[in-house]
């Protein structure tokens, strides 16, 4: 319709409409409450599949003789666990956009996020599932990263394996996500929770947590932890903006 006004007043009130409909785009406190829900549930699931076992076909320590020495092989967590959940979390993200969106009168550009969090998560669960397929490595093994033979040694190697885990399927699209709903401090989120989740604890830190069978409160609790004050941040910021629309 034709306005009365000046063009710099009827750009300031496009402008102002554009920043209003983002808005009430906006959602992220959802996915990131899934998550964080997700993720320390992780923790109960490496308790409850934790399985410690002595070999006795390690590699001699170094400078030692050449005498076959024994260790102990832990392994945890379910990869089922994490490709139902995942792909659960995203159907309802998608569910819960679609809805509000209808709710509110305005479209949502969710779809890149639910694309790109799907094919991430269907990425880090093949990866998780192909390893299956070796059965639990023995200490000094290469490690099988599709058909690549990597040292496991290597720092190289213990990345690309904290990379296809969480990092992929979570923090990635998250990325995006920032982009969507052009949020800043969804984007410094996303980059700290990537640096949490890339960069390993040290083991001084994790102090006793760090053994068998609660090892994944450290890794798994720091960033689920993380997630759900990232929920509540944008929660209350959501509540807010309510408030002072009505």
């Amino acid at each position: 319709m034709p306005s009365s006004g000046t063009p710099r007043e009827v750009l300031a009130g496009l402008g102002e409409l554009t920043r209003q409909v983002r808005a009430a785009q906006r959602g992220a406190w959802f996915p990131l409450l899934l998550f964080g829900l997700l993720t320390l549930g992780g923790i109960l699931v490496s308790r409850l599949t934790t399985s410690i076992r002595t070999v006795t076909t390690c590699p001699p320590a170094p400078g030692s003789a050449d005498v076959p020495t024994s260790c102990t092989v832990v392994t945890q967590g379910s990869p089922l666990y994490w490709t139902l959940g995942l792909g659960l979390a995203y159907a309802a993200i998608a569910v819960f956009y679609v809805r509000r969106s209808r709710n509110r009168g305005v479209g949502t550009p969710v779809r890149p996020y639910i694309l790109a969090g799907t094919a991430l998560a269907a990425l880090a669960a093949a990866t998780a599932f192909w390893s299956l397929r070796q059965g639990v490595l023995e200490p000094g093994a290469p490690f099988d990263l599709w058909g690549l033979r990597l040292d496991p040694a290597a720092g190289t190697t213990a990345f690309l394996e904290r990379l296809i885990g969480n990092a992929a399927a979570i923090g990635l699209p998250l990325l995006v996500l920032s982009w969507v709903e052009r949020s800043r401090a969804l984007l410094l989120l996303a980059v700290v929770y990537l640096a949490v989740e890339l960069v390993p604890l040290s083991t001084g830190w994790a102090g006793s947590l760090g053994a068998p069978p609660w090892s994944a409160v450290p890794r798994l609790g720091v960033p689920g932890l993380l997630l759900l004050l990232g929920a509540l941040g944008f929660g209350l910021a959501e509540l807010s903006r309510q408030r002072k629309a009505s």
